[in-house]
């Protein structure tokens, strides 16, 4: 996950709840289990854009809103409609939870996901698979595609 704030308008304390509460988005989006390695792979960047760098129609809406946003890279195969619809709004609230005003009607977000085709994911110098992927985080409507070890 990519995610752009405003520079200055989450505390530490919020960024900190941020990526918790984004990070259990995910998990539940994506059917990951409650296990450590399998939530390893669900990484979280935040990048804070500089006071007047952000505007919406060419206007800094700042003194009104908190605009946040995050792109969310997924592999194609692993989210259905609903799961769609469920990431967005539990990324909403996560967004809204952290805010420093608790996100009461100020925070507006954009939520982006996009689907990485099989076969185009690329990691540590490997290509990995939606096989390969489900594999290690273990979604659990994708096990069927998992090999057994052995």
């Amino acid at each position: 996950m990519i995610v752009r704030i405003p520079a200055g308008v989450f505390d530490a304390a919020g960024k900190e709840r941020l990526v918790k509460e984004l990070n259990d988005a995910a998990a539940a989006a994506e059917r990951i289990p409650e296990d450590r390695k399998s939530r390893f792979l669900c990484w979280v960047v935040i990048d804070e854009a500089a006071p007047g760098a952000w505007t919406c129609g060419g206007v800094d809406v700042m003194p009104w809103l908190i605009p946040v946003m995050v792109v969310i890279y997924v592999p194609a195969g692993v989210l259905d409609d609903e799961s769609r619809a469920l990431y967005a709004r539990l990324v909403d609230a996560a967004f809204k939870a952290a805010a420093p005003d608790g996100g009461t009607g100020r925070v507006v977000s954009s939520v982006v996901l996009h689907e990485v085709p099989d076969g185009a994911w690329g990691a540590s110098g490997n290509i990995w698979t939606l096989a390969d992927i489900a594999a290690r985080a273990g979604y659990e409507h994708l096990r069927h595609l998992v090999k057994p070890s052995g």
